[in-house]
């Protein structure tokens, strides 16, 4: 008997399983790959949490599966709180009173509080309720919002609340049939591989679900361990965001006769992209009305993925009609902002996550020095994956750069290092992946700001009689043609694992000395540690024209990414160099 099937069997035969869950299970009695595949490993918690398919099994999402890693979870907060480690005698069953939790950690007074939040998708609201209420089984408390509310919101709300920790409910832009569960610290960012590492070797010493401790709702509500929270930080949240970006009384008028299409792609950006937008001055903002609601099928669209065209679809067709300046879209947790602008024919583009970094960079810091607000001491934040286009903007402005791993819990740590320092004052961090954040009130990626900032930027360099887009090409001439290309490829299960493994390890130990004619200057392995970061499995290879590709597996899809980028000094030479270099590079694959 394998693993899985005994695992399979164990599910089956206990008793703390819900009867749908085993119903589920049953069906699938015969099914030796589905069963091979829900249940030959535990659902992997990386450095930003769970990601999965929803189902019943180990490595779906389920309340069992949240319900485990929110016990982890909870004992590194009670850990931290104390200042010490958390007893491992601690594990209790299921539906142990509060009273009796109070108890063993030896005090009645609450010890650690966790703020969360979920998107639109299928079983957030019950996978954020099991979350708390696993939380208020062990002493801490959960404030949970009302309703579905934006990642950087609870990004925000952590700090607010001065807690001690935020989860989210969320698998971000993936496809329906997945939701995930990330984890925060107290500073309001993700947590970092060191903090995530003792999180997983607590959650893999949860050995059954009898040593989760729950409570119910009204036993968590009774003892003052689950509160419920919404407009008060909502407007909080949009005083902030709105008080961020460098708007003036000169571009008040601008803001009005900016015409704006958004789609939030049925998640939860709606209400705080709208609200923002309203208390900016924006009077012309149509939301794509089939795409407004809540939907966790995410019907009207393939992906729910600002990054794709495809998710614009209908805010194009609008937009057409509305003759509209902009159209901005946001993920179903709304941490990612997509825009899309008119090319010099009229055509709507999508901009990449490159290049409206590119334009938000040279808006934010242009602005800050007519206004004579420019720190001496300012610092512009970026992945190593993403385009070096923003970083030679911010040069241009005497400014600082600085490249960290993939992923924005990394620039929300440096973020919190430097408050902590007084130097240097973080102006603006982004990713290629259309993750960005000016200002220090949170610690995550935010397509509200986003949002505001981009249309700010529109509608002033409108009242200069210029498009988005002229001011892009403006910045080609200027700082160089660079341009940006993402390839993936989506290896799923067990076998997909193996395969991707087997590439890295492979352009690892036999790397290239040229690629497509041009000498490999230099392999990047940041799987050593090397310039200061934390090791991570990538591999980034310099060529001597300037141009570079890199290979990621994913953190939280079945899938490598190869990200390539060159910089020329016309557009076609630039296209030619990247078909030449993509083409050499996949071909190996």
């Amino acid at each position: 008997m394998s693993e899985a099937v005994e695992r399979y069997n164990q599910w089956l035969a206990d008793p703390l399983i819900d009867a749908a869950t085993k119903q589920e299970l049953e069906q699938i009695s015969q099914q030796s790959a589905e069963i091979e595949d829900r249940f030959y490993r535990d659902l992997e918690f990386g450095t930003g949490g769970l990601r999965g398919v929803i189902g019943a099994g180990t490595n779906r999402l389920n309340v069992y599966t949240v319900g485990k890693a929110t016990q982890g979870f909870a004992r590194f907060l009670l850990g931290q709180a104390a200042g010490r480690t958390a007893d491992p005698a601690l594990g209790q069953s299921m539906g142990q009173s509060v009273n009796q939790v109070a108890k063993i950690e030896g005090a009645s007074e609450i010890m650690a509080s966790v703020v969360i939040a979920y998107d639109s998708r299928f079983q957030s609201p019950e996978f954020a309720e099991e979350a708390a209420l696993v939380l208020a089984g062990n002493g801490i408390k959960a404030y949970v919002f009302e309703s579905l509310r934006a990642t950087p919101e609870l990004s925000y709300a952590v700090r607010h609340l001065k807690a001690t920790g935020g989860i989210v409910v969320t698998a971000s832009h993936n496809p329906p049939e997945y939701n995930g569960y990330k984890v925060y610290g107290t500073d309001g960012g993700q947590l970092v591989p060191h903090q995530a590492e003792t999180v997983i070797s607590y959650i893999q010493e949860v050995n059954s679900l009898s040593e989760i401790r729950r409570i119910t709702r009204a036993e968590a509500e009774q003892a003052g361990l689950l509160e419920w929270i919404g407009e008060d930080i909502d407007k909080a949240f949009i005083d902030v965001v709105t008080a961020t970006t460098p708007s003036t009384e000169e571009i008040a008028e601008a803001v009005k006769d900016l015409n704006v299409i958004f789609t939030p792609l049925h998640g939860a950006g709606n209400m705080a992209v709208r609200a923002a937008l309203t208390q900016a001055g924006f009077t012309q903002v149509t939301v794509v009305p089939e795409q407004e609601q809540p939907d966790p099928r995410f019907s009207t669209v393939a992906s729910p993925n600002p990054e794709e065209r495809a998710a614009f679809t209908l805010a194009i067709q609008l937009a057409e009609q509305l003759k509209a300046d902009i159209i901005i879209g946001t993920d179903p947790d709304c941490d990612r902002m997509g825009a899309v602008v008119r090319n010099n024919q009229g055509e709507y583009t999508v901009l990449t996550g490159n290049q409206s970094g590119a334009i938000m960079v040279h808006y934010v810091l242009s602005r800050l020095k007519q206004q004579g607000k420019l720190p001496s001491d300012g610092i512009v934040i970026k992945t190593i994956v993403t385009s070096e286009m923003g970083a030679a903007i911010a040069k241009h402005y005497g400014m600082q750069v600085l490249s960290t791993l993939t992923g924005f819990k990394y620039i929300g740590e440096k973020m919190t290092e430097f408050e902590l320092a007084g130097t240097p004052t973080f102006l603006f961090g982004y990713e290629e992946s259309y993750g960005y954040l000016a200002g220090t009130y949170a610690r995550d990626k935010d397509a509200v700001l986003a949002s505001l900032l981009i249309c700010e930027a529109a509608a002033y360099y409108k009242q200069h009689n210029q498009s988005l887009y002229d001011v892009l090409q403006e910045l080609y001439e200027q700082h160089g043609y660079y341009l940006e290309k993402l390839e993936s490829r989506t290896l799923k299960g067990k076998d997909g694992m193996q395969q991707i493994h087997g590439i890295m390890n492979q352009w690892r130990e036999q790397p290239p000395t040229e690629v497509a004619g041009v000498a490999v200057e230099e392999l990047l392995d940041y799987s050593k540690g090397i310039e200061g970061l934390p090791a991570e499995n990538v591999l980034k290879f310099k060529l001597a024209d300037g141009s570079w590709f890199c290979l990621r597996p994913s953190g939280t899809e079945p899938k490598i990414k190869l990200y390539f980028a060159v910089c020329g000094s016309s557009q076609q030479q630039s296209l030619d160099a990247m078909e030449q270099l993509t083409q050499s590079v996949l071909s190996r694959l």
